[in-house]
């Protein structure tokens, strides 16, 4: 891999850092809107504002292929523990109004530093290339909320159409390798809130209630018998419970209790199996309480990701040249999700999804578990995690460019 320019090294970790040290949360992204604003504007790109907090940059270099590429910049409601010296300590409001500490804990902070940094490459290079490159900075990833904002907000009429869209995303694999997936390479998901309705009363008095926490408990339960017990062993499928909210005092049984859920699949077909099972196990477990019928809401949904092969096979060539055949290998589809999807599909054309890791090898060997994106201790290495995401970001735009 070819080194980075030393002052262009220096500058992108300060941005990193500061970047770090500043996340906002999904859809509230405005400090690092207008800093993604003010960042490509000095470089030469035109900017502007789409899908509230999301900034569209583009650089016309004459006639020749139009490329997109994507980074994500919202953060997390979570406690910064990596005792970094960067380190968050920055608070959002949550939808509901409470406050929450936050954190960039699924490295967005280093997707939107390497776009800058590509940018910056791609305007140093200029001399040798033709062609437009579109660089989407989306807001919202994490609720799923961003590209269906920018879609709705007319990107695609207000940027140039690219005719091929790419995409990274850090993990908590060995820094400088590259993973990608040929194919689906992340999951559909559905989140759902289910309010669970019952009679409340003294706790003394079971008898003379339906009491709610005992009726969620065991839809929780039950709700963890469907993937193991209805969804063939070759498929794959995902539910998970991870919030349960009930009652204010030990001695009152409450009249309802509000839990989360989470789908995950990578077929259409076994994801509405899941979501038919799901609402069937919680329509069950009330009739068996004698319960109301429970409400369901549905929170968001994210679209099956899936990397075109051609496109993938390309890209998997050309990392390999840039960062050495050893550094870049396959990757099995991932249960986690992602909207990137939704921004290539609005327009029929080909997308690909790759991803760079951030932990040295001797965190992957500590004994202790492997921090993970959303850890409230993961902490990347900022070298060579930056240069390799620039690079990598850069060469695959570049070699679509005449």
């Amino acid at each position: 891999m070819t080194a980075l320019p030393e002052t262009l090294t220096q500058d992108l970790h300060g941005l990193y850092r500061h970047l770090h040290a500043h996340p906002e949360l999904s859809m509230q992204e405005s400090a690092t809107a207008t800093l993604i604003e003010e960042r490509m504007s000095a470089l030469g790109w035109a900017t502007f504002r789409c899908g509230g907090t999301g900034v569209v940059a583009v650089l016309e270099n004459g006639p020749g292929p139009v490329v997109g590429f994507r980074a994500d910049t919202d953060g997390l409601p979570v406690r910064e523990a990596t005792g970094l010296d960067y380190a968050s300590t920055a608070t959002g409001t949550l939808a509901d109004g409470s406050r929450v500490p936050v954190m960039h804990a699924c490295g967005h902070d280093t997707h939107i530093t390497a776009a800058i940094g590509a940018a910056s490459l791609l305007v140093d290079s200029r001399a040798a290339w033709r062609g437009t490159v579109v660089m989407v900075f989306q807001p919202g990833e994490e609720t799923a909320a961003g590209a269906r904002a920018m879609l709705a907000d007319g990107l695609w009429d207000r940027a140039p159409r690219p005719e091929v869209m790419y995409a990274q995303h850090l993990s908590n694999e060995l820094t400088g390798t590259i993973r990608l997936s040929s194919g689906p390479a992340m999951a559909m998901a559905d989140a759902l809130e289910v309010t669970v309705h019952g009679t409340g009363g003294h706790a003394s008095r079971p008898a003379d209630t339906i009491d709610p926490v005992l009726l969620a408990s065991h839809m929780v339960v039950r709700l963890q018998g469907i993937v193991s017990r209805e969804v063939p062993a070759q498929e794959a499928a995902v539910v998970s419970v991870a919030t349960i909210h009930a009652g204010l005092k030990e001695n009152i049984i409450p009249a309802e209790a509000v839990f989360t859920l989470n789908v995950r699949s990578l077929d259409q077909g076994v994801r509405e199996r899941v979501l038919a099972a799901v609402r069937r196990v919680l329509s069950a477990e009330a009739a068996a309480s004698g319960a109301p019928e429970p409400e369901v809401r549905e929170l968001y949904t994210f679209p099956l990701l899936t990397n075109d092969p051609d496109e993938t096979a390309r890209v998997t060539e050309v990392l390999g040249a840039a960062l050495g055949e050893e550094r870049v290998g396959p990757r099995p589809a991932q249960m986690g999700s992602e909207d990137f999807g939704a921004l290539p599909d609005a327009l029929g054309i080909p997308g690909v999804y790759w991803f760079f890791g951030g932990l040295p090898q001797e965190v992957l060997d500590a004994p202790e578990p492997t921090p993970s994106n959303h850890s409230p201790h993961f902490a990347p290495v900022l070298e060579p995690t930056l240069s390799t995401a620039v690079t990598a970001a850069y060469e695959v735009i570049r070699s679509r460019l005449a």
